[in-house]
């Protein structure tokens, strides 16, 4: 799981390397959250965490502020949360989260995406089964006094499924329904949360060779670009080949 999210998310932080991007995708992930629970951090699990995600892609506080504001406004956005799911060249299963105030262009923009890669989006729910929904939390190592085995038994209520850790960075692995619950223990044990997201790990990956890659590569970019996706998760299996594709980019 773990090396298959890295190099996921590694590839997600080069997509954000703009920083006006960056901040506004957190700033529809505020909105949304404020949609969601309220404007109040300390009564809204959701923005704290948002918040804090805010935080360590070092977005000021300021535009943090504000973003909050705008999203309580009688004027604010009207975002609305959707997937989309479908198939790259190869056979490569690709999943999108989007946050967009219009379905139309979305779906159009996606689907044309698709097309010219000569992938084929496909119908909600076709690719449930490939990919599991899960809460993924980072923690900095340095933060963390306790060791590995009694960090695991601390966190075990909160739904800890997998933990995994480096001389950098913890991350802990929870089902999707244990989210909150996770979310809550963390901070009744005053442990700070660098980044905490819903993630679709694959269940099974597909193969295939570097030849085949940069059309699944190129897809993959020109979803990564546009405004409406939020995140992107396919299970293309990454070979030691793919990934200095990857980093030769």
């Amino acid at each position: 799981m773990g090396r298959a999210f890295e190099f996921r998310k590694a590839r997600k932080m080069k997509r954000w390397s703009k920083m006006a991007k960056t901040f506004t995708r957190i700033g529809k992930d505020i909105v949304m959250a404020v949609k969601d629970g309220g404007p109040v951090p300390e009564t809204n699990s959701r923005l704290r965490q948002v918040i804090q995600n805010a935080k360590a892609a070092n977005m000021p506080k300021d535009n943090v502020e504000r973003a909050i504001k705008k999203a309580s406004g009688a004027d604010a956005a009207n975002y609305v949360e959707m997937s989309l799911e479908g198939f790259s060249a190869n056979g490569v299963a690709v999943f999108i989260e989007c946050t967009t105030d219009n379905n139309n262009r979305t779906v159009a923009n996606v689907r044309s995406y698709f097309n010219k890669c000569e992938g084929n989006l496909g119908t909600n729910g076709s690719l449930e089964f490939i990919f599991d929904r899960k809460g993924v939390f980072t923690l900095e190592s340095s933060q963390i006094e306790m060791d590995v085995e009694e960090l695991e038994m601390e966190l075990i209520d909160g739904g800890l499924e997998e933990l995994e850790r480096d001389e950098e960075a913890i991350t802990i692995y929870t089902d999707f329904a244990d989210f909150s619950n996770m979310t809550n223990l963390l901070e009744k044990l005053n442990i700070e949360v660098k980044n905490a997201e819903l993630q679709r790990i694959p269940n099974n990956f597909k193969s295939i060779t570097s030849e085949q890659a940069p059309l699944v590569l190129k897809l993959l970019d020109k979803l990564e670009e546009d405004d409406d996706v939020q995140n992107v998760f396919h299970n293309m299996e990454m070979s030691e080949e793919i990934i200095a594709l990857m980093e030769g980019e």
